[in-house]
């Protein structure tokens, strides 16, 4: 006559095969995407080296994908259409060295590569390859960061010398503009600080991909107190690649000289009363609605690795506004 097992004993066994399925069931499903990835770069190579055999290309291409592609539906079912196909070409095409451009990111989606290979910038391509990857980027989330020219919009804080933003510098985590159309708020001047403020906590996840890599969150309005004073921070993060504390402090409207001397003392303050040994100096960020480009030249922010001022805008601009922006911000980072 069999016995029940005791009830914490029974839980903790299920608990522990249910885990090593799920873990299998993810390396299988991992192993299965990387193996088909490879199949489709594969698949790409031979239809250019088929194509170039051609006489007429053009046209011994278009008959040749048209036959393969009903051949294959009829053996292997449904995903092998005529776009299918062209992407396919286009992935080996872009990536013509060898697998060794994309092998590393096998828990890649064949949807992220077929995004990322449409970026024109071999470098941005590098980029969005790395951070899909490292930050588990969903192909929604990823298709978001290309949009928004994430990539140009880091490389715009960059030095003119430097190449891109690949090291763990201040300059290669922060973006000018951010784009935080997600926020659904109003446009200054109708939008308040607090507002601002609330919309950004109910929607931290979202905000904490903007900001990018590294980011957690700490603490909203913290005081930090003098022996007569105390004052409230609006939100305070902390990059662990930076190794830092972040303050950000938000203005609905134009950068104002005394936004930038109330952020140094507060980078001051937080470095002497909050900073660990082991931190790094602490980083200020004015998230503002608009800022001078005079009085960021001749500011305390002019080459002051603490302190920043970045724009934000809470809708989606298009792609030439955003050109438009980065190119701004690129004239006076030169000057």
């Amino acid at each position: 006559m069999s016995q029940d097992l005791p009830a914490k004993h029974s839980d903790d066994f299920f608990a522990d095969i249910r885990e090593i399925l799920r873990n299998a069931r993810n390396h299988a499903a991992k192993a299965v995407n990387s193996a088909m990835v490879d199949a489709y770069w594969q698949i790409g190579k031979r239809i250019v080296e088929e194509e170039q055999g051609g006489r007429e290309k053009a046209q011994y291409g278009s008959e040749l994908l048209k036959h393969l592609s009903k051949a294959l539906t009829e053996d292997f079912g449904r995903g092998f259409s005529l776009a299918n196909l062209k992407n396919f070409r286009q992935f080996f095409l872009t990536y013509p060295d060898g697998r060794k451009s994309y092998a590393l990111r096998s828990e890649l989606s064949w949807t992220n590569h077929r995004l990322i290979m449409r970026v024109g910038d071999e470098k941005a391509r590098e980029y969005y390859l790395t951070e899909t990857a490292e930050q588990n980027w969903s192909s929604r989330e990823l298709e978001r960061q290309i949009a928004t020219q994430t990539y140009q919009r880091l490389l715009s804080t960059q030095k003119p010398e430097a190449v891109a933003p690949d090291e763990p510098s201040t300059l290669s985590h922060l973006k000018d503009p951010y784009i935080l159309e997600f926020l659904d708020v109003a446009e200054p001047p109708d939008l308040h600080e607090e507002e601002f403020e609330t919309a950004l906590i109910t929607d931290l996840q979202k905000f904490l991909l903007e900001l990018g890599g590294g980011f957690s969150f700490v603490a909203r309005q913290m005081r930090i107190s003098t022996e007569t004073s105390h004052f409230y921070l609006d939100l305070v993060f902390y990059n662990y690649l930076l190794k830092c504390f972040v303050i950000v402090d938000l203005k609905t409207r134009k950068l104002t000289h005394q936004d930038i001397g109330q952020m140094d003392m507060y980078v001051r303050m937080f470095d002497d009363l909050k900073r660990g040994e082991d931190d790094n100096p602490t980083i200020g960020i004015i998230l503002c609605a608009d800022k001078d480009e005079t009085m960021v030249q001749y500011s305390v922010l002019k080459g002051n690795e603490q302190l920043f001022a970045s724009k934000y805008s809470a809708v989606l601009p298009t792609e030439e506004e955003l050109k438009a922006e980065l190119e701004r911000e690129r004239r006076l980072l030169e000057s």
